[in-house]
């Protein structure tokens, strides 16, 4: 069994060694290998790597020898446009030399000219200074000759030097004036062809292009009563409900035995026309004490400060004027119970603001800024009983105060000519002003007043030297003017109308126009026997 077991053991052994000097081998044989592929592998390598480098040589070669052709043909070609542009530089520069060797020569020749005008200069300077000469001493002869035939005149005709002074000159004022007033007569004439057709043409065309229907309110409201037990109830007892209401309303009430009839009299437009709508509600509701009508009147208030706005919105979008204020809106709404001469002065100055825009048109102006202007022009008269001044300045001042234009202002200013026109747009307003209030029926006046402006009319024209009589005709819109025709020529006629038309312009007020018509009759009378 042990002998069994160790050969047993001693074979095992064996083995392993065979194993291991099997592996020993195998390890020694793979190594040589290895370094024969490696030797084979080296060798192919450099035989590549020589390879890469002689064809990379070889491509270097070709580039360079291509860059070398390239430089050259570059060069080539820079050479030649170098040529091109030294020979354009010398063209230029030929043609430079050219015209200034051209321009030497003309100066050459102007240096001749001015040499020889020169020359001409002194010479004729020379006989001007011998001619001068000369005419000093025949102004010496000349006044010697003068002085002796005047001591001859003094002598002969046995006046002094002042009284003859006198004489030419008295003498010379009649011929001077005589041909004034023919220049006169013959400007006058000439500016009526031109002027006066083409004026009228624009005003007619104005006042063919806007006719406008006006409304004429009274200064004084009346209210119709249906009984008198309601007049009765308006008095109140002992006049109660009457003292009420006038102190509410801020008006008079006049009851007198007038039937059917209660008279409203206020300063105010707007006042009174609160207080007459007031009266006709409280008559139409009947019932009449002091708390109701403090109540109706507050509610009519308002409601006629509405329709004051209402008014003046409608009026700018009528006259198609737009930006206004919301302050302007409600004046131009005033103007509407506002009366001048029984004229509405709301619907008057729609009816300017079309016909300055018509005139504006015509004339090539800004039809729109003369329409402000025309719609604008009268709004001091919504206040004026409450500010102090003309309604022209007033309107001016509030116009200025809401930013209006500056022609806007100068026409509200001085469309009564208050004021000088430094806006085109002025006369126009002026203009369209005197048509509307001219236009029969536009407007009524006091008799009174109407009999002033005539004895005025008739006491400046016979105020003129020459003039016998005058009468004013046509109410006021025309004065006839009779000369002293022994004293006053035909020329002398058409300068004293003139002067009696510009006197009438600068001391009178009035609507329209004033014709002037000057009459020179001459009578030959003689009686048989």
């Amino acid at each position: 069994m042990g002998l069994t077991a160790i050969l047993a053991e001693s074979s095992s052994s064996l083995d392993v060694l065979y194993l291991i000097m099997g592996l020993v081998l195998g390890a020694v044989s793979c190594y040589f290998l290895l370094q024969t592929v490696n030797k084979k592998r080296t060798a192919s390598a450099h035989r590549r790597a020589e390879e890469i480098v002689e064809e990379a040589l070889q491509k270097a070669e070709v580039i360079v020898k291509t860059a070398q052709v390239d430089a050259k043909a570059e060069f080539i070609q820079k050479l030649e446009e170098f040529d091109r542009q030294s020979a354009k530089v010398r063209d230029e520069l030929k043609e430079s030399e050219r015209r200034l060797e051209k321009r030497a020569d003309n100066l050459d020749k102007k240096l001749d000219t001015l040499s020889i005008k020169e020359r001409n200069l002194e010479k004729n300077e020379q006989r001007l200074q011998e001619r001068e000469e000369a005419l000093a001493g025949k102004e010496k002869q000349v006044d010697e000759v003068l002085g002796r035939q005047r001591e001859q005149l003094l002598r002969i005709s046995g006046m002094s030097a002042d009284e003859a002074r006198n004489v030419l000159l008295t003498r010379i004022r009649h011929e001077v004036e005589h041909d004034a007033a023919g220049i006169v007569d013959k400007v006058l004439t000439e500016a009526r062809e031109t002027a006066e057709e083409k004026s009228r043409e624009i005003v007619v065309t104005a006042i063919q292009r806007y006719a406008t229907e006006h409304t004429s309110a009274s200064t004084v409201s009346t209210v119709d009563i249906p009984s008198d037990d309601m007049k009765g109830r308006v008095i109140g007892r002992e006049g109660r409900n009457i003292r009420a209401f006038e102190k509410v309303a801020g008006v008079d009430v006049i009851v007198d035995d007038t039937p059917g009839v209660v008279v409203v009299s206020a300063f105010d437009p707007v006042r009174r026309e609160i207080a007459r709508l007031s009266l006709e509600k409280l008559i139409q509701d009947g019932r009449i004490h002091p708390t109701r009508i403090e109540e109706v009147v507050e509610e009519t208030a308002a409601d006629v400060a509405r329709q004051i706005v209402e008014r003046g919105k409608k009026a700018a979008v009528e006259a198609n004027v737009g930006g206004l204020n919301r302050k302007l809106i409600d004046l131009l709404g005033r103007l509407s119970y506002r009366t001048s001469y029984g004229q509405n002065v709301l619907q008057h100055s729609i009816e300017v603001a079309f016909l300055c825009q018509v005139m504006a048109d015509e004339l090539g102006l800004n039809g729109a800024l003369a329409r402000r202007c025309g719609l604008l022009h009268d709004l001091g008269k919504a206040v004026d009983h409450e500010v102090e001044g003309g309604h022209p300045q007033i309107g001016a001042d509030i116009c200025k105060r809401f930013n209006e234009r500056p022609e806007v202002v100068n026409a509200v200013a001085g469309h009564h000519n208050d004021v000088v026109a430094t806006s085109i747009y002025t006369p126009l307003v002026a203009a369209a002003d005197a048509i509307s209030a001219a236009r029969p029926g536009s407007r009524r006046e006091s008799l009174e007043r109407y009999i002033k402006r005539l004895e005025q009319l008739e006491g400046i024209a016979t105020g003129f030297d020459g003039v016998k009589q005058a009468y004013a005709v046509q109410a006021g819109r025309e004065i006839r003017v009779i000369v002293d025709a022994d004293r006053i020529d035909d020329k002398m006629a058409s300068k004293i109308a003139y002067d009696v038309a510009k006197k009438v312009e600068q001391e009178m007020t009035y609507p329209g126009e004033v014709k002037v018509t000057l009459i020179r009759e001459v009578r030959a009378v003689e009686f048989a026997r």
